[in-house]
């Protein structure tokens, strides 16, 4: 048995229900359940339809995102998120190049790493070094008022938490964006990249070793094992080159507002909804949600 998942923007709020029931009758589904109306509905099918792809291509043109999965223990007890670009709506390093005078070089190299064209750990490296000498203190500066939650996340977080779910921010930034942002969202750790700094300034170096693609799938089986979970437990997201392996082992992954390239190899992909598409995804309906 598989459930099929048809989600909107909640600032659009087009999800019609005229769509939704072609859809279910087109591919002999069951009843249709509306976890929210306008945002988000579910029904159920005995097979993967074969035409998947080409109905989320075609609902894709209304702005609506599409996902089939196992209808089996959809509810995950873990969440695994990336931090820039998903929880939040910048990247923490292009916000100091910018401080820093470098802004359009680091954007650059940020964008060109982010969809796979570069080696994350060489781009990390590179960027950082354009941050020699600027002053520690920017940081705070930067969160304080460069730096905004994603839509949907602190739903997303207290939700899954107040169902016995346990929330972690992995992150290829820094822990001096990490922790601000785990506080504030109530993840229960965070682990990211530690921007070395002297004399209240960057060295234009980081912490080794780096917290690349690979730490991140480490982190989620580390992370599974200490709850004695698997990988199947996970729900996983992000929208970067260095999120795919996760995004790949976790059983479900999102790929959520991802590079074209990232999208392109991910389970699940999410282009019109928010962060509550995560809760949509594992059945959870918006009268379920808990405010952060």
């Amino acid at each position: 048995m598989f459930t099929v998942s048809l989600i909107a923007s909640p600032l659009r709020a087009n999800l019609a229900r005229d769509v939704a029931q072609a859809l279910a009758d087109r591919w002999g589904g069951g009843p249709l359940r509306w976890l929210n109306p306008g945002v988000a509905a579910e029904f159920d099918v005995e097979a993967r339809p074969a035409d998947t792809e080409a109905a989320w291509a075609a609902l894709q043109q209304q702005t609506l995102d599409l996902a089939v999965q196992p209808a089996q223990d959809r509810r995950k007890r873990i969440l695994l998120a990336d931090m820039d670009s998903t929880m939040i709506g910048q990247e923490c390093i292009d916000e100091l190049a910018d401080m820093a005078g470098v802004g359009p070089r680091v954007a650059d190299i940020t964008a060109r790493a982010m969809n796979g064209e570069l080696d994350f750990n060489g781009a990390l490296t590179e960027r950082v070094s354009l941050l020699a000498g600027l002053k520690d203190s920017v940081i705070a500066d930067v969160l304080a008022s460069r730096i905004t939650m994603a839509s949907g996340g602190a739903e997303l977080v207290a939700t899954m938490r107040a169902n016995g779910g346990y929330a972690a921010l992995v992150s290829g930034g820094f822990t001096a964006f990490t922790e601000a942002v785990a506080a504030r969202l109530g993840f229960d750790e965070h682990r990211a990249n530690t921007l070395l700094a002297e004399g209240g300034l960057l060295t234009g170096q980081v912490a080794l070793p780096i917290l690349g693609r690979e730490a991140k799938v480490e982190a989620l089986i580390q992370i599974a094992m200490a709850r004695g979970l698997t990988p199947s437990d996970v729900i996983a997201v992000g929208d970067g080159a260095n999120d795919l392996g996760m995004i790949q082992m976790a059983g479900t992954g999102v790929a959520l507002h991802a590079k074209p390239a990232v999208a392109a190899q991910a389970p699940i992909r999410i282009n019109h909804g928010d962060l509550t598409a995560l809760l949509y995804l594992q059945g959870y309906s918006a009268a379920e949600f808990v405010t952060g």
